[in-house]
């Protein structure tokens, strides 16, 4: 008569043969070791698109602000100056520029921009913003460089927000967004 012992008994003995099979037996394993190699492959594939992208459109926004800047200076005439105020083509021409990367309209002019002020170079040789269009400072004093003039500057700031393709995979969730980018382009 066969009892639940016996019967357990010969369960496990086959289940232990088998376990002794398994342990010589290498069918497989190299399947399994592609497995997990193309698992971190694909991660890293992955991030390498996403990271891409992201410098792709960091590169098209800096290219979109630095032409908004210049498309100032070729529409608004030295004559002109202050171009703000004074240069009926300078808004039209600044959001073309600014939509004429492959980005187009998904890149945005920042609030309060474009602005013009006057800048002097300090004694870092950095740039510097001394004062508005409304008053024209007599000289670089107030940048610690009295002996030069202050130049009328534009200034474009752009902003695009980033989506990463891929955001819970990759780094690229860490990056800043949205990116914003600022250009000046003397005028005068």
């Amino acid at each position: 008569m066969l009892t639940w012992g016996r019967c357990l008994r010969i369960i496990l003995r086959a289940w232990s043969e088998k376990a002794a099979l398994l342990k010589t037996d290498r069918r497989g394993v190299a399947a399994i070791e592609f497995a997990f190699f193309a698992g971190l492959l694909s991660v890293a594939a992955l991030n390498a698109v996403d990271v891409s992208i992201y410098v792709f459109q960091r590169m098209q926004i800096e290219n979109a602000t630095q032409m908004a800047a210049q498309a100032v200076s070729k529409k608004c005439d030295v004559n002109q100056l202050p171009a703000t105020t004074n240069c009926a083509a300078l808004n039209n021409a600044v959001q073309q520029a600014v939509h004429s990367t492959s980005l187009g309209t998904r890149v945005t002019l920042q609030s309060g921009s474009p602005s013009e002020g006057y800048y002097c170079v300090n004694s870092s040789n950095a740039l510097q913003y001394v004062s508005d269009i409304s008053s024209k400072p007599a000289d670089c004093s107030a940048a610690g460089t009295p002996t030069l003039q202050p130049g009328d500057y534009i200034k474009i700031t752009t902003t695009f927000s980033y989506a990463p393709l891929f955001p819970g995979f990759t780094v690229t969730r860490t990056f800043t967004t949205p990116i914003v980018r600022t250009a000046l382009m003397r005028l005068g």
